[in-house]
């Protein structure tokens, strides 16, 4: 005689559980997940630029999914990436030839810039094609990375900043489109809006050329956006002495009148 076989039950909980998460599907063109692929739009080609443009790319956000120095080189026929904490001899064959150059960065009173909307009438913009050089890194690094490559940079590279208000709590010219963080002052933004702004001064079509790049920006924060869980949150530390108390007195204003936080994408200078 067969003994019955025995019931074998399963419980909720253990029928409810979905099967573990594998990695998410990476575009093989623009490199980014497969929700948020930016492919349709990227520019069919590359867009071609008399200025060479050179990225001194921070270890730290190499990897960092709101980087936009992997798009801003898709983007770009003339563009290129190094992943560096600072500019030295030897890293770039281009930088070694001491060509006319660039960089952006605010200035300070131990290093001065030139101002980007001043940049046509000054000396620098005499030399054509320039070499455009922009730091993509956290402020703090940033700056950390401007300090160690001027030693090699003030050689043949002149300093032009983008016009910021440190009066303005955070934001840039695009607030109403970028909202994955928000900047320590008025005029702040990503890496990629300062080189479109600053191709948009120095390229003969640049109008043209700031207006696509801006516009890949914007679909990309917006994709990125979708996803988020709550508001962007301001930084404090990054601004200078002195103005974080006026900052959080313009920010209490902002939340009792209901206003949304001026935000902007990611990068630097």
């Amino acid at each position: 005689m067969m003994e019955p076989e025995e019931d074998i039950h399963i419980s909720d909980s253990a029928a409810a559980d979905p099967p573990p998460r594998g990695p998410r599907p990476i575009c093989n063109n623009c490199t980014r997940p497969g929700p948020v692929c930016l492919c349709h739009s990227l520019p069919a080609q590359p867009i071609k630029t008399q200025t060479q443009i050179v990225i001194l790319h921070h270890p730290h956000e190499a990897n960092h999914k709101l980087s936009t120095t992997p798009i801003l080189t898709k983007c770009l026929s003339n563009s290129t990436a190094i992943v560096a904490r600072k500019l030295k001899p030897g890293l770039s064959p281009l930088l070694d030839q001491s060509p006319p150059a660039i960089y952006l960065f605010p200035q300070t009173k131990a290093s001065p810039a030139v101002s980007l909307s001043d940049l046509p009438s000054s000396p620098v913009s005499k030399h054509s094609p320039l070499v455009l050089i922009a730091f993509d890194a956290t402020w703090k690094h940033a700056r950390e990375m401007v300090k160690a490559s001027e030693g090699f940079l003030s050689t043949f590279a002149s300093r032009v900043c983008l016009d910021v208000d440190e009066s303005a709590s955070g934001g840039s010219i695009y607030d109403s489109e970028l909202v994955l963080r928000k900047e320590p002052f008025g005029g702040c933004v990503s890496t990629m809006e300062a080189v479109a702004r600053a191709l948009g001064v120095i390229e003969p079509n640049g109008a043209e050329i700031e207006a696509r790049l801006i516009r890949v920006l914007r679909d990309m924060v917006a994709s990125q956006a979708r996803y988020l869980k709550t508001p962007a949150k301001p930084r404090p530390k990054l601004l200078k002495k002195g103005k974080e108390k006026q900052w959080l007195k313009n920010e209490s204003k902002s939340e009792s009148v209901g206003e949304s936080d001026p935000i902007s994408g990611h990068g630097q200078l």
